[in-house]
């Protein structure tokens, strides 16, 4: 099973919108992750700006589709094309969320959380077992941004995500703002979360901005919208990850009201910054 190898440094995720500015000249980047989904089609220009990237540049695979947290099996047809995908790039990376995403034939457009209980554990292990025996590749998993808790849950999430570890040996995608986010609308401690965290089991970080709302009763509610700057306290958060973890290949996301290239590409610069003087610090 080949493991997951991303160079300990700032990345992007990569935008077609973007190309042609990445391409004029060299980019201070580490590497690009694109969503597996959009490139699950035979050819045409996605590929051809993906092939060209590959060329110059790590990458990372990032799914959204496989449904993981989903109690009914697998999408074969899904897992093989994805397996095209990874095939046709071979990714330093893949990654997958610690969700579900479908029931029967219907596809929801979005990444629901799942209870935390014996019974969900055994499953999930049984589908990343599934899922990197048949890619031949480790998966990261990553933790999901949460806005309720279920009465069910027996497992605290950090436990869950260690046992299934354990379990599979795969390793995890740890989502810093999706740490804050959930943290704060469940009214805990970020730091707390990340003492229990299996952190070393973490081969990619990720950073993104958030929205802030009311929910219905009135509540301060954060949402997971990938439509911002980083924001400061998930600098901070990172920046306190760094300093437990060491340099960790980490990627900024920027899904949603996609900015030109030169304010992504400067927040990929700002988590070079804080990579590099980690590196000072573990070495001083």
């Amino acid at each position: 099973m080949k493991a997951s190898q991303l160079p300990r440094r700032a990345g992007v995720g990569f935008k077609p919108e973007h190309f042609t500015s990445i391409n004029a000249a060299p980019q201070p980047i580490g590497f690009f992750e694109v969503h597996a989904e959009n490139y699950m089609g035979a050819g045409g220009p996605p590929h051809a700006q993906l092939a060209r990237l590959r060329e110059d540049y790590a990458l990372s695979i990032h799914g959204v589709g496989l449904s993981i947290g989903s109690m009914q099996p697998l999408d074969r047809e899904h897992l093989s094309r994805l397996k095209i995908v990874c095939d046709r790039y071979e990714p330093e990376s893949f990654s997958e969320h610690l969700a579900w995403s479908s029931h029967n034939e219907v596809f929801l457009n979005d990444l629901l959380p799942l209870p935390y209980t014996p019974e969900t554990l055994s499953r999930v292990a049984e589908h990343i077992d599934q899922v990197q025996n048949f890619l031949g590749r480790q998966m990261l998993l990553e933790n999901p941004a949460t806005y309720l808790l279920f009465e069910e849950s027996t497992i605290p999430e950090t436990e869950f995500l260690a046992d299934l570890v354990r379990r599979t040996d795969c390793g995890l995608l740890l989502d810093v703002n999706n740490v804050f986010v959930a943290s704060t609308n469940h009214k805990q401690n970020p730091g707390d979360y990340l003492d229990g965290f299996p952190i070393a089991a973490v081969r990619e970080i990720h950073l993104s901005g958030h929205s802030e709302t009311i929910d219905d009763a009135g509540a301060p509610l954060l949402i997971d919208s990938h439509d911002t700057p980083v924001k400061d306290p998930v600098w901070q958060l990172y920046e306190e990850l760094l300093a437990r973890i060491g340099p960790t290949a980490s990627l900024v996301e920027w899904d949603n009201d996609v900015p030109e290239w030169q304010v992504l590409r400067h927040e990929a610069i700002v988590a070079q910054a804080m990579l590099t003087a980690a590196a000072l610090g573990k070495a001083a």
